[in-house]
C-alpha cells in the first residue's frame, strides 16, 4: 500500500498513548505460554510480529484467547507444550523466531520454523550456535544460519556464553532454554542489551541472577501466572518525540511510556541535542518503569551518537538521523554495523531516502554523518522497503517537507504500529494540549 501524505504540517499538538512495547509483549505471550495459570496481558501490542508471536505458541498447543486491548494465555507449563503439527511461521518478526528457537531448544520434540523474505535473510547462527553448545539439534540453509530451520530439542545442559555481541535476543533464547535445561546457564555481554527477558521473569516467580554484563538462571524452572499491563513502546513514541521537535509550534505529550534504561538511548540523545523535553510521573508496573513524556518545538545542536549507547537506541538511529537534518551543526553515528541486518540495511535505506528529500547525508561503514539544518523537500516518491521504521520515519519527515511525499509499502508501519496515521492526523488537527 502507498501513503500520500500532504507535507509541511503547521503544528502538532496534543495528547496520545502509543502502543505497547513490542520486546514486552512478545516475551509476556512467551512467558505466560511456559507458565502454570492463567496469564492476562493488557495493552497488548496487536501488531503483526507479535500476532505471530500468538499463533506460533498456538500452533504448541497453548490457548490463548484475544479481546479489543488484552490477551489471555492459558498457560499449562514448560511440559503443556506439543509438537506441532504444521510449520511454525514467524512473519516478519526476528524477535518471535530467534526468542522462540531458545524455547524449542529444551522442547522434546521437533520444529521446523520459518518467516517472510525478510527473515530468510537474517543471520540466526548467533542463536543457533549457542543452542547448540547446550545440545540443541538445529539445521538449516548455510549450516543452521538461515530459514527454514529444524529443531529436535530436549536433553540440553547449560553452557556459560560469551557473546560476542550485545543482543537482548541472543541473551533471551539462551536464558529461555537455560530455564528448562540442566545446570546453570551464564550469558555474558561486551555491553549491556535492554533486560525485559530479566524483568518479566522476575514477573513470573523466576529466579534470574544479574551481575553487571552476565546473567544467569537455574534450570528446572517453573514459574507462574501473573498479570502483566505492558507499557507505551519507547521505539513508537521516538518517532513523535523527534516529530515534536522539529515541527513548528508543537507540543506532544506521550502518556505511560517505558522508561527502561536499556532503552532510553533517543531521551539522552534528545537532550544532548538541546531538546525541550520533560519527564513526569515516573513510576515501576511489572518490574518496568513507566512515565509521561512531553516534548515542544526545540533549537538543535548536532551531538555524536556511539560506543555503548547504540544498543539502547539501535532501532531508534533511523528517526535520529531525521532529528539531525534539523540541528545545527555535523551528527555523527557511529558503531551500528548492525543496521545492516535488521529488516532492510538500515544504513544505506535511510541515507538513500533522506537524500531524495534533500538532506545532507552519507554512508559510513559503520553508521552515517549528517549536516544540519537542511530544508527537506517533497514532490517525490519514497519507500519504506517493507520496513517498519523506515516507513514512520518518513511519514514524520512529510511534515517538514515543502511539498507531498509518497512513501511506497507504507502498510509496513502496521507490524509494530498500527494506529500510527491516526495518532498523526490526530497531532495534527488538535489545537492546544
Amino acid at each position: 500500500m502507498d501513503k500520500v501524505l500532504t507535507g509541511k504540517s503547521p503544528s502538532l499538538k496534543g495528547t496520545i498513548r502509543v502502543p505497547g512495547d513490542k520486546s514486552i509483549s512478545h516475551r509476556a505471550i512467551m512467558l505466560g505460554a511456559i507458565a502454570e495459570g492463567t496469564t492476562r496481558v493488557q495493552n497488548f501490542l496487536m501488531g503483526e510480529d507479535c500476532l505471530s508471536t500468538i499463533d506460533c505458541f498456538r500452533k504448541l498447543g497453548v490457548s490463548i484467547d484475544i479481546t479489543e486491548d488484552s490477551v489471555t494465555v492459558l498457560g499449562r507449563g514448560f511440559l503443556g507444550l506439543k509438537e506441532p503439527s504444521e510449520i511454525l511461521y514467524t512473519g516478519n518478526s526476528g524477535t518471535t523466531t530467534r526468542l522462540i528457537l531458545g524455547v524449542l531448544a529444551a522442547a522434546p520434540f521437533h520444529t521446523i520454523l520459518t518467516g517472510d523474505s525478510s527473515i530468510a535473510k537474517r543471520p540466526m547462527k548467533r542463536v543457533t550456535g549457542p543452542l547448540r553448545q547446550m545440545g540443541a539439534d538445529i539445521d538449516g540453509r548455510e549450516d543452521g544460519n538461515l530459514t527454514p530451520l529444524s529443531i529436535r530439542g530436549g536433553h540440553t545442559k547449560g553452557i556459560e556464553y560469551h557473546s560476542p555481541v550485545a543482543s537482548a535476543q541472543v541473551k533471551s533464547a539462551i536464558l529461555l532454554a537455560g530455564l528448562h535445561s540442566n545446570g546453570t546457564t551464564i550469558v555474558t555481554e561486551p555491553a549491556r542489551s535492554r533486560d525485559h527477558t530479566e524483568r518479566m521473569l522476575k514477573a513470573f516467580g523466576g529466579d534470574v541472577t544479574v551481575n553487571e554484563l552476565a546473567v544467569s538462571v537455574e534450570g528446572g524452572q517453573t514459574l507462574t501466572a501473573t498479570s502483566i499491563e505492558v507499557p507505551g513502546d519507547i521505539s513508537s513514541a521516538a518517532f513523535f518525540l523527534v516529530a515534536g521537535a522539529i515541527v513548528q509550534d508543537s507540543e506532544i505529550r506521550l502518556e505511560k511510556v517505558g522508561l527502561n534504561e536499556t532503552r532510553t538511548g533517543i531521551i539522552d540523545v534528545l537532550k544532548s541535542m538541546g531538546a525541550s523535553l520533560s519527564i513526569s510521573n515516573i513510576r515501576e508496573v511489572n518490574f518496568e518503569p513507566v512515565g509521561d513524556l512531553t516534548i515542544s518545538t526545540s533549537q538543535l545542536v548536532a551531538t555524536e551518537v556511539g560506543g555503548e549507547n547504540i544498543s539502547r537506541l539501535i532501532d531508534e538511529i533511523p528517526i535520529i538521523a531525521l532529528l539531525a537534518t534539523q540541528a545545527n551543526g555535523v551528527t555523527v553515528i557511529k558503531d551500528a554495523e548492525e543496521l545492516k541486518v535488521k529488516e532492510t540495511n538500515r544504513i544505506d535505506t535511510v541515507v538513500s531516502e533522506l537524500k531524495k528529500l534533500g538532506a545532507n547525508i552519507k554512508a559510513t561503514e559503520d553508521g552515517m554523518i549528517i549536516t544540519g539544518p537542511t530544508s527537506l523537500k517533497g514532490d517525490v516518491e519514497v519507500s519504506s522497503f517493507g520496513d517498519h521504521r523506515i516507513g514512520m520515519m518518513l511519514s514524520i519527515a512529510s511534515c517538514i517537507c515543502n511539498g507531498q511525499i509518497v512513501i511506497k509499502d507504507a502498510d509496513a508501519i502496521s507490524v509494530s504500529y498500527p494506529s500510527f496515521f491516526a495518532h498523526l492526523e490526530q497531532l495534527q488537527t488538535v489545537k492546544s494540549v
